[in-house]
């Protein structure tokens, strides 16, 4: 009956519907914080969006953010897959590496955030002290603008793998034994089996990882704002969650913020619309 639908869709256009419109009209108005009422529309009323064009951290930011959805799909996505393909050709020990790898989703990013900062830290950091034991004299700085690239997306790479792995591993399971069974009896061997059973059947959950992770890429926030905060090195780790976050929360610009929050969900849409088209599902 319609009326069980009625508390969803009062729920969805109360906590999601309605946001999006006010952030939609705030990014019109002039707002000096948080909490603080509109003083008006802009003048001229698009002068945000004509900001974000002038913005050298925002093109960071994009920039960053659609360079870490290329190193998603190749190392989360990719990197599972190849997590997901071992382990289910193994006999004993399937259910040890299937809790180890998926162990990094259930901790806090924040913690994860921590972790890593200790690891990568300047002076007795993990990494140093293991390439000191190793001979090496020379103390790295891994936030500087040589190394932040690889400091902030390392984590995010290890953390969201478990999560990518137990979706592949599931569609894995769901191919019938049989067909491997009978390829090997034609003679096909291990890599035989994984190129023409394995990935065509697998084709579809490939296709939804790598929407997830290219639209969740566009979300990152929490890691990269704990060990990059500020844009560290010299507003070079910009991500746009980060970016916005920065401009609302630290800086007040909450017009300015909201600006940018539209920017992201058009990003998202826009790319997720065409990795839908590019990684078409197939029927079998």
């Amino acid at each position: 009956m319609v009326i069980f639908l009625v508390p969803a869709f009062l729920f969805m256009g109360l906590f999601l519907y309605y946001p999006f419109v006010m952030n939609v009209y705030n990014s019109f108005c002039s707002i000096d914080g948080l909490g603080t009422a509109a003083a008006g529309m802009n003048q001229p009323w698009y002068e945000n969006y004509k900001k974000l064009f002038q913005d050298p951290m925002m093109a960071t930011a994009v920039k960053n953010t659609l360079l870490l959805m290329v190193l998603t799909i190749i190392f989360q996505v990719g990197v599972a897959l190849l997590l997901a393909l071992m382990v289910d050709h193994i006999r004993a020990g399937t259910q040890f590496f299937r809790t180890v790898y998926f162990f990094p989703i259930v901790i806090s990013a924040t913690a994860l955030g921590l972790l890593f900062n200790l690891i990568f830290l300047y002076d007795g950091g993990m990494v140093n002290q293991l390439l000191q034991m190793l001979g090496s004299t020379e103390v790295i700085d891994w936030k500087d603008e040589t190394h932040f690239l690889f400091t902030m997306t390392l984590p995010v790479m290890w953390q969201y793998v478990g999560f990518y792995f137990v979706i592949l591993v599931t569609g894995l399971n769901n191919i019938s034994e049989e067909l491997y069974e009978a390829a090997e009896i034609d003679g096909a061997g291990k890599l035989q089996q994984v190129r023409y059973i394995t990935l065509p059947l697998l084709h579809n959950v490939l296709c939804t990882c790598l929407i997830l992770a290219i639209t969740g890429a566009l979300k990152v926030f929490d890691l990269p704002w704990v060990m990059m905060g500020e844009g560290i090195p010299m507003n070079l780790s910009w991500l746009t969650g980060t970016y916005m976050y920065h401009q609302t929360f630290t800086m007040g610009d909450v017009d300015y913020g909201s600006t940018i929050a539209i920017v992201i969900v058009v990003l998202g849409v826009v790319i997720a619309q065409a990795a839908n088209k590019i990684f078409r599902e197939k029927d079998y």
